[in-house]
């Protein structure tokens, strides 16, 4: 896709706005193509229009003309021939795509911030990057955005498609990297490209950059992860299942296994915690992945045997993208599927194939109704039963209203 053909994303470039001109690093965290590249580019055309004289140095650490750039001192370098011969005017500005392929990176945005020697603004494929050497050297001088692949408005609008079930199931099925606008909607082209993608992000995000040895066990960790989509995890559990399987591993390396996945962003860990307090549990995690797209590429795709994990991964990308904090609550002995946070308010959702039955009704509202506040309560669902009505007060949403709201 050109430059000049980009789709803008509002709400991202609405967030970020505020902080341009001010002496903190702009940060982009998200997985790999799931558009931080184009958003940077889309900042950096933004200042060129409100600063026409500004001097900007984009440096893309995919492209070769990047390569000699290795260390911080490199960037450094890099950094002062090119502001040298300018007076910067309409200011210094400097862009880095995937800032985390550069050694000492975190020493050098340090020196320059310093120095408020230019307005930083840096993407990067791995959380550790923030975790650990931003976090360590740049605390309190950095801000994040998360960058997610494109809900389901943005997917309707990427692909020119209108609401409909057809397009639901698209979203269901294809997900949500950007790049997918310009292929047809078919399994084998899609899918395709999609298994490129996770190829590169377990072998260049996971595999290299953590060390991972393992490779053999990894896959088989992702998989184990893609078939258990929304279910309680323990790495005991996991450890004993892979053993069954001939897979000798530790319960220790499992979780660290874990973590790397979710460091390069293939999936999100998502904690329990205690409704009445907000106080969480220590165990029992649930994991989804951050482009549905990518999960059933990997695993093979059956729309009867995996609808149910599709509704549940999408409604939590969707109140992800919407709310800072998703958890999953416990009620008692009851499990509320999602508890959205931000700040002091908050929003329940409960996900469901279908509500044909008064079992399924009775189950699904009944976890809602027993929670004694007055915060908003959804069942988001793929039937027609009695959406946009609601059951004792709580509304039923079809999946495909559901993922069209901005607010909730």
């Amino acid at each position: 896709m050109a430059m000049k053909d980009l789709i803008a994303r509002p709400s991202y470039i609405q967030r970020i706005t505020p902080f341009i001109g001010k002496n903190i690093i702009k940060v982009l965290t998200g997985q790999r193509r799931v558009g931080k590249s184009c958003l940077l580019r889309q900042l950096s055309d933004h200042i060129r229009q409100v600063h026409p004289s500004a001097k900007l140095l984009y440096i893309n650490k995919e492209l070769s003309a990047f390569a000699h750039i290795k260390t911080g001192d490199d960037l450094l370098s890099e950094i002062s021939v090119a502001f040298s011969h300018s007076p910067g005017e309409g200011g210094h500005y400097l862009f880095i795509d995937e800032l985390q392929d550069i050694d000492g990176f975190e020493r050098a945005l340090r020196s320059l911030q310093a120095e408020e020697a230019c307005d930083i603004y840096v993407t990067g494929s791995n959380a550790t990057m923030l975790s650990g050497e931003l976090a360590t050297y740049l605390s309190g001088r950095y801000v994040e955005f998360h960058i997610h692949s494109l809900s389901f408005s943005e997917f309707l609008e990427f692909h020119k498609l209108t609401p409909s079930n057809e397009s639901l199931r698209h979203y269901l099925t294809f997900g949500g990297l950007p790049y997918l606008s310009n292929l047809p909607l078919d399994v084998d082209i899609c899918f395709e490209y999609l298994r490129n993608v996770y190829s590169t992000i377990l072998l260049k995000d996971i595999v290299k950059r953590e060390g991972i040895r393992n490779v053999a066990f990894l896959e088989s960790l992702v998989d184990y992860v893609a078939d258990n989509v929304g279910n309680l995890f323990s790495a005991n559990n996991i450890s004993r299942y892979l053993k069954s399987q001939r897979v000798n591993i530790s319960p220790l390396q499992v979780i660290n296994y874990l973590k790397a996945l979710g460091d390069a962003f293939l999936v999100n860990r998502v904690s329990r915690i205690d409704i009445s307090g907000l106080r969480k549990f220590e165990l029992g995690d649930k994991y989804y992945f951050e482009d549905l797209g990518l999960r059933n590429c990997y695993l093979g795709f059956s729309w009867q045997r995996d609808i149910h994990k599709l509704i549940e991964n999408a409604v939590y990308l969707h109140l992800h993208t919407l709310y800072p904090k998703v958890f999953i609550g416990q009620q008692g002995e009851k499990e509320v599927d999602f508890v959205a946070v931000n700040g002091d308010s908050r929003v329940y959702v409960q996900a469901t194939f279908q509500m044909s039955d008064e079992t399924t009704r009775t189950r699904e509202f009944g976890k809602l109704l027993a929670i004694p506040d007055n915060y908003p309560k959804y069942v988001v669902s793929l039937d027609e039963w009695t959406a946009g009505g609601n059951y004792e007060g709580i509304p039923h949403l079809h999946l495909l209203d559901f993922l069209q709201r901005k607010k909730l």
